[in-house]
């Protein structure tokens, strides 16, 4: 027997919890005085709006950082191994182990025999993607891409191949580099790519909208959404090489 190992997601902005976290999660993130956290700060907030009963400062919060320390994960779960007590890992936002850190911390518990149990929670990438109107049944997360123009150019070539066999790719970027991304998003892709900004999902601020890039490319400025400094997932599918070979035909 051992504790459990909890994978609690993060609010992904400023919400309610009683809005995207169903009740158990609730439970079962109050009940826990344990926490692995990738940033200390970020998970006492996060205690606080999840209603947790005890005074914060009563629990313990140990902090793994973005890229958690292999040496020292035994250490990080031996209350659970050697105690039985129950704790959980948390992220700055979202889910951890997807696109974050957890996932080197939860295969140890594996090893060790701790039961791990996932949380239902909000997803950026999985709600990105389901509101998307783009191939959920193959995708890809690719993560952030590159800063420089023009390895950032050849990726997103690259993303947009990928992307022809019916992948969506999907991806972020720092929320103050947004406009960047997207302007290169427009110079580089195809007028017939399919693009979807999945922004501030979650919060009273939410908009999602999926167009190619052709159509993107021709809204006035002032109609297309604030992307400078808000959080948003970038979803990209691309027309298959077949249908532009014989719409070419057609021409």
């Amino acid at each position: 027997m051992s504790g459990t190992l909890y994978l609690l997601p993060a609010l992904l902005g400023e919400t309610r919890a009683e809005q995207v976290l169903p009740q158990a999660t609730l439970d079962a993130a109050r009940a826990v005085d344990y926490v692995l956290a990738e940033d200390a700060r970020s998970a006492r907030a996060l205690l606080k709006a999840l209603g947790h009963p005890k005074p914060i400062a009563q629990i313990r919060i140990v902090e793994i950082g973005h890229e958690p320390d292999q040496t020292r994960i035994d250490g990080w779960l031996a209350p659970l191994a050697r105690d039985r007590i129950d704790a959980a890992i948390v992220s700055e936002a979202g889910c951890p182990g997807v696109a974050d850190p957890g996932a080197t911390v939860v295969a140890r518990a594996h090893a060790l025999g701790i039961t791990v149990r996932p949380l239902v929670g909000p997803s950026s990438i999985l709600l990105a993607l389901m509101a998307s109107g783009l191939n959920g049944q193959q995708f890809r997360f690719v993560g952030y891409l590159p800063r420089e123009p023009a390895p950032l150019a050849q990726r997103l070539r690259e993303l947009e191949r990928d992307a022809q066999r019916g992948q969506t790719q999907i991806f972020i970027e720092t929320p103050y580099r947004n406009d960047r991304l997207f302007a290169a998003i427009l110079s580089v892709c195809r007028p017939t790519t399919r693009l979807s900004l999945a922004i501030d999902l979650t919060t009273s601020g939410e908009r999602i909208a999926t167009h190619t890039v052709g159509e993107w490319a021709a809204l006035p400025p002032g109609r297309r959404p604030p992307l400078d400094r808000h959080p948003t997932v970038f979803s990209l599918l691309a027309e298959p090489e077949r249908a532009r070979a014989k719409a070419s035909g057609r021409q």
